[in-house]
């Protein structure tokens, strides 16, 4: 990446992350934060320290024996996940096989490029969240339900840069790891690939990181004036917003990653990626002038104040524009779906 500046540097602190009020304003300002060493503390991370074996057997002591959901890239795709040459399908393979034997591989030093990735913890390792814990429930309510677990662990891998709806809390636990962050609204300049398929569920930027072809993707560099990058060591503790684009470098012979995903909304609110396949069936063909015209309905149904398409109306008849509770919710959903079964 010769042709373009160095990123900016996520901002950095250290210590514990924040609790109480301080999480709130953490969260308020929508963008990542990097804190060293919040996990020194765990066991795993100790145990990295000295070497990767212990840390490999930390884990493996806290697993249920299920088979786990490995991927592997030959070494010609240089640690890279994504799609073939010629678009077609994918660059790895994928299979169900026995732990010990995938560590093993990984330690060995073996060529291809591996990974377990988005693991449960509760399923296939239970017991290692609480060994090694960062009290989220402590940090603040919003984190005390709902929260997704997982565990990614390989050699030298990439993830190609893509986004999730979750906020994320990401533990650097072993090896080293490289967040490349864009905020949501450089969609445009990160050149998606297709919805689906999509090689681990999201859409995936189709710029080649190491080696980006300015010619064939030029808003790739307006892109990377707003990049920021998070270099990561055991322990670290990266904080970042839902939407926000990450493009992941796994750098040692052996790395782990815990995180965390997390919502601020209550689980029985849909997925906007259910809209927005929607939104591509019912809106996205329109002639202009309509187009223009519901997007000023969105604006003041959905983007705008929530308050303000009801605050004229008796309380008695708001209906759908009442505040969204579980049993609006329910009726929404099954209005919908009626809606579709067309």
């Amino acid at each position: 990446m010769a042709s373009l500046p160095p990123p900016s540097a996520v901002e950095t602190r250290a210590g514990s992350l924040p609790r109480g009020d301080g999480w709130e304003e953490l969260v308020e300002q929508n963008r990542p934060f990097l804190f060293k060493g919040a996990a020194a503390h765990w066991p795993l991370v100790e145990a990295a320290r000295k070497s990767n074996r212990e840390a490999a057997d930390h884990i493996a002591s806290f697993h249920s024996g299920r088979p786990v959901v490995v991927y592997r890239a030959e070494p010609s795709e240089n640690g890279r996940f994504g799609y073939n040459g010629d678009l077609t399908g994918f660059n790895f393979a994928s299979s169900r096989e026995e732990l010990h034997s995938v560590l093993n591989d990984i330690l060995g030093g073996e060529g291809s490029a591996i990974y377990i990735g988005s693991t449960d913890l509760a399923t296939y390792f239970p017991g290692l969240d609480e060994a090694n814990s960062l009290d989220l429930s402590g940090i603040h309510p919003m984190l005390s339900q709902g929260v997704t677990r997982s565990i990614w662990f390989g050699n030298r891998t990439t993830a190609t840069c893509h986004y999730d709806f979750s906020h994320n809390i990401a533990v650097c636990a072993a090896g080293k790891r490289r967040f490349t962050l864009f905020p949501p609204d450089q969609v445009g300049n990160l050149y998606p690939g297709p919805l689906e398929p999509t090689p681990g569920g999201q859409v995936v930027s189709m710029v080649d990181f190491s080696e980006p072809d300015l010619a064939r993707h030029p808003h790739f560099a307006d892109a990377w004036r707003h990049a920021e990058v998070a270099e990561m060591e055991p322990g670290d503790v990266l904080v970042y917003p839902a939407m926000w684009w990450h493009h992941v470098e796994a750098l040692a012979p052996f790395n782990v990653l815990v995180n965390y995903w997390w919502n601020a909304v209550p689980g029985w609110i849909d997925s906007p990626q259910v809209t927005l396949l929607h939104a591509m069936l019912s809106l996205r063909d329109r002639p202009a002038s309509e187009k223009a015209a519901w997007k000023a309905m969105f604006d003041y149904y959905i983007f705008g104040d929530a308050d303000t398409p009801r605050a004229h109306l008796p309380e008695h008849i708001l209906g759908t524009l009442a505040p969204m509770d579980e049993h609006l919710a329910r009726k929404l959903r099954a209005l919908v779906t009626r809606k579709l079964q067309r």
